[in-house]
């Protein structure tokens, strides 16, 4: 399930994509147009600008923008940059694989090929799916 943080970007980021026309965009209008406390927002628009997503642009006309047009940012990203990992087990996640406490044996453990498989489908979508696939709904 997406975190509150992470269904947050995404509006926020579609709110920005929406509106590229207009150039940098004030926190205040993202958080007054989404009802997104101010406080909370900044925080995510700011791991987002750390990790490449947006840029910002200090004093009058300023505010925050997408770094890359909507179809490079890929769903995928945004998830794993604010949720951490896709997988639903430690053991069949790619990025941040831990072993299972209570597992004898991963390679006959039934659970971890089963949601190998469900990590595998859920990649193929998010990695192929972009910002540009939400807007164009």
């Amino acid at each position: 399930m997406l975190s509150k943080k992470t269904q947050y970007a995404f509006h926020a980021l579609i709110h920005l994509a929406e509106n590229v026309d207009k150039g940098p965009i004030l926190i205040s209008e993202i958080a007054q147009e989404k009802n997104i406390s101010i406080k909370f927002l900044e925080n995510i628009l700011l791991e987002l600008k750390n990790a490449g997503i947006l840029g910002s642009k200090k004093g009058k006309g300023g505010g925050y923008y997408l770094m890359r047009p909507p179809k490079e940012i890929a769903l995928a990203k945004i998830i794993r940059l604010l949720d951490g990992p896709i997988a639903l087990l430690p053991c069949v996640s790619l990025n941040y694989y831990e072993r299972c406490e209570n597992c004898r044996d991963e390679a006959t453990c039934g659970l971890n090929e089963v949601m190998g498989k469900v990590r595998d489908s859920t990649l193929k979508i998010l990695e192929n799916k972009s910002l540009k696939d939400i807007l164009t709904r």
